[in-house]
């Protein structure tokens, strides 16, 4: 409630306010801010992740509090390495530790592709945060492993959240996210920083905040550009590119847009991170589908779907499903209503198979572009399966 009051006013509510400062104290998540100090910061990271599956029942909301991502954007920014890291006392922690969270990373990665945010087996990797990577953050480390760990720990952390952004579940997010960041800074990893920062300007963006999601994408880019690989400098731009055709700013997302295909074609065989290994040139062209939809650009993004070819949907799941829905959009704004109608149904047989919120979104979208025909008895027939299936709210 304070969070939403302080949007609003544009100014600091806090609790004691709105007379609930006795509740906030007792339910404010450690980790949820970001802290200059690194001890204090792996202290709280540590101290949420213990208690995460306990605190995310209490805390699931859909509340996104954009002034939440102030502090660690501002602070990643000025400072993103940190010069100096804590010491535990714990048990010994090898190379063979830290490469069970890069596979936990990778596992929630596919699982959430596949299977949505919601889904149990995605779910289920959210544990790892507790039982593995914070002990492993309590022990004792070679400098070599030390940033390895928090590395891996950050990317293990940016994918629990992002799991938790496909369900709409914001404020789990954005303490994933925070952490990942944090993580990222006590690593010295100005590339993880910049791959976690753009995934929050992609929240932010799915949140409905474009604006601010296209600054911070814009600073990871420029923050990160003397140091990360072209690969995760080129999906920051992407994420640019979306923002700024949610604004309708059509110069700024084609500039965007054409930066980051140029960075694809400068992608490298060393120094490129496992992590974004799906983001290639057919999956950029997917994205530009999408762009070019919110730009009311249809022809543009029936070309960009010509040359995205086709993903696995045993292994892109949700995204293969997205595209169709996206692809069906762009058909009816060029007025094919027979081709949009086939994708729309396409979408859903694809989307009914995954548990994920932002899929209901996207196709509500997708309603949304056919209400021009919304007495036509093909266009309430899709709306009444979407509904049935999916729970997708029936277009008034």
């Amino acid at each position: 409630m304070a969070e939403v009051l302080s949007e609003s006013l544009g100014r600091p509510v806090t609790a004691g306010e709105i007379g609930l400062a006795p509740l906030q104290e007792a339910r404010l998540p450690p980790g949820a801010t970001f802290p200059r100090d690194p001890t204090t910061a792996l202290r709280g990271i540590i101290d949420h992740w213990s208690t995460v599956d306990r605190r995310d029942l209490l805390f699931t909301t859909t509340t996104f509090a954009a002034s939440a991502f102030a502090a660690p954007v501002t602070r990643w920014l000025a400072v993103s390495a940190d010069s100096a890291t804590p010491r535990s006392d714990g048990r010994r922690i090898g190379r063979e530790d830290v490469a069970t969270l890069w596979k936990a990373a990778a596992l929630a990665r596919r699982q959430d592709s596949r299977y949505g945010g919601g889904d149990w087996r995605t779910g289920s990797v959210a544990r790892c945060l507790r039982l593995q990577a914070a002990p492993m953050l309590r022990g004792t480390y070679t400098d070599e492993v030390e940033r390895n760990l928090y590395s891996a720990a950050a990317e293990l952390s940016r994918a629990v959240g992002w799991a938790a952004v496909d369900m709409s579940d914001h404020r789990s997010a954005q303490r994933h996210l925070t952490n990942a960041l944090r993580l990222a800074r006590l690593a010295g990893d100005v590339q993880s920083g910049c791959h976690v920062l753009t995934t929050t300007a992609l929240q932010t963006l799915l949140a409905g905040h474009p604006g601010e999601a296209a600054d911070m994408a814009e600073g990871a880019y420029e923050r990160a550009r003397p140091a990360a690989a072209p690969r995760v400098l080129a999906f920051a731009k992407l994420v640019e590119a979306r923002a700024h055709a949610r604004t309708g700013q059509t110069r700024g997302a084609g500039a965007a847009l054409h930066l980051a295909e140029t960075l694809l074609g400068q992608v490298r065989a060393d120094g490129d991170p496992e992590y974004l290994a799906y983001f290639t040139h057919a999956r950029l062209a997917a994205d530009a589908v999408e762009i070019h939809r919110d730009l009311m650009q249809p022809a543009a993004a029936l070309r960009w779907n010509r040359e995205a070819g086709t993903m696995s949907q045993q292994h892109f799941t949700r995204s293969v499903g997205l595209r169709a829905s996206i692809v069906a959009a762009a058909h009816l704004q060029a007025g094919d209503l027979e081709q949009g109608l086939a994708l729309g149904h396409r979408s859903l047989d694809i989307l009914s198979t995954v548990q994920s919120n932002r899929a209901r979104d996207y196709v509500h979208t997708l309603l949304a572009t056919a209400t021009r025909w919304k007495r036509h008895p093909a266009v309430g027939e899709l709306a009444t399966r979407a509904h049935r299936e999916i729970g997708v709210p029936i277009p008034s």
